[in-house]
């Protein structure tokens, strides 16, 4: 089992892109892996549960089931 971090830049203005962090998480995590995420710069407005709610990546699931999946899993996520 390796240890991965996992780091998000982006926000609002790419959903698509601020999804991929957490579901690269997500794919470590199942694989086994400790992940810890980190957000930095735009990223960090995806903490506020009403804009993170409102996120909806291109091809994936609503940013709010993929992060909450990060939560039940307890992973560390750092900003």
């Amino acid at each position: 089992m390796a240890k991965i971090l996992i780091t998000g830049t982006h926000g609002v203005e790419d959903p698509t892109k601020a999804g991929l962090t957490f579901i690269a998480a997500k794919g470590a995590k199942e694989a086994g892996h400790d992940v810890t995420i980190s957000l930095l710069g735009d990223a960090t407005i995806l903490m506020k549960s009403a804009v993170r709610d409102s996120i909806v990546p291109v091809g994936l699931s609503p940013l709010k089931e993929i992060f909450q999946f990060s939560v039940d899993n307890k992973m560390p996520i750092f900003i």
